[in-house]
């Protein structure tokens, strides 16, 4: 079995060698392969990266042009993983390679996916508690229950890196991703070591990504197959809103007598029922084109755990 390590990096030069190292000494017996990939460093990152390669033939090491971010290193170290299982770390050596045995474990348990916990954390309260309240409200968003969404640390099967469309900065949500796949994902406790060289490289906007891409998961893995149980919710509310507005208007005027002209809820009735009919279309049209990529696709990807005592290979397009 060939493990594949993807590792991401920006300035990070002094722990680059030691990460390597260590990763070398608890592998075990296995095959491996680590995948550099320099995030735009303007430090002396890529000439160690391209010193270690010299120096291993398991190197292997990808330079962009500019920083563009980990999703996009991450996204290109996936595209180069040969790996039957792949690893994601940091490279700040906060993640610690002694727990590669333990990832290792837990898929032999038959787990598609193991993500990490730092149970404690060695970061300022301005990452925890963020941190804590995000885990929070993505476990209730996809009923997957995960003390870490956004642990670095993780270890995929390959059949879960090849099912899965990674794109932007979904990897935060590829537990959530493969959960609504019918993968098996765990979760374990990891050691999380102290920064020893440089800075962290998040800012407060990470939050506000992550906030925006956790309504994208939400779609993509609850409705994306029936747009208008989404949109047709919304629509049917805010046009029920209206006419409830509305007839109590219609109530105060021919039972009351009180006049509408100068009244602004007359608008807000009437911008509701609006509003909701074109959300409400929205859906429908949703539900359409749906429907038609249904029929050029002969159904809906289904994904398949194994088949057994089948005369022919099947199309894993399944009605």
């Amino acid at each position: 079995m060939l493990l594949s390590f993807v590792i991401p990096a920006f300035n990070e030069e002094e722990s680059l060698t030691r990460l390597y190292r260590e990763i070398s000494q608890n592998v075990g017996t296995y095959d491996f392969e680590v995948i550099f990939v320099d995030d735009g460093s303007t430090d002396t990152t890529f000439d160690v990266m391209k010193q270690l390669a010299a120096n291993h033939s398991q190197v292997k090491v990808i330079r962009f042009r500019g920083n563009f971010g980990k999703s996009a290193g991450l996204n290109i170290g996936f595209s180069h993983a040969s790996g039957d299982v792949i690893f994601t770390m940091d490279a700040d050596l906060q993640d610690d390679p002694r727990e590669i045995p333990h990832f290792l474990e837990k898929l032999e348990e038959g787990y598609d996916l193991v993500t990490g916990w730092k149970k404690k954390r060695h970061d300022p309260i301005n990452k925890i508690l963020p941190s804590k309240i995000y885990n929070a409200v993505t476990s209730a968003s996809f009923g997957l229950k995960l003390h870490d969404y956004n642990c670095g640390f993780k270890a995929y099967s390959r059949e879960v890196m090849q099912e899965l469309d990674i794109y932007g900065e979904m990897h935060r949500y590829v537990p959530a991703l493969a959960h609504a796949r019918g993968f098996r994902i765990a979760e374990i406790p990891v050691h999380h070591r102290k920064r020893e060289f440089g800075k962290s490289k998040f800012g407060t906007e990470r939050f506000l990504r992550g906030f925006l891409d956790l309504i994208t998961v939400k779609l993509v893995t609850s409705y994306l197959h029936s747009p208008l149980y989404l949109f047709g919710r919304i629509g049917a509310t805010s046009t029920l809103l209206g006419i409830i507005t509305g007839l109590y208007l219609t109530i105060l005027k021919f039972g009351f007598g009180v006049p509408l002209s100068n009244r602004p809820l007359l608008f807000l009735s009437v911008l509701l029922v609006m509003v909701g009919l074109q959300i409400f279309s929205i859906g429908l049209l949703g539900e359409l084109i749906v429907n038609q990529n249904r029929r050029q696709t002969r159904g809906t990807r289904i994904s398949i755990r194994e088949k057994i005592n089948l005369g022919k290979e099947i199309s894993h397009e399944e009605a």
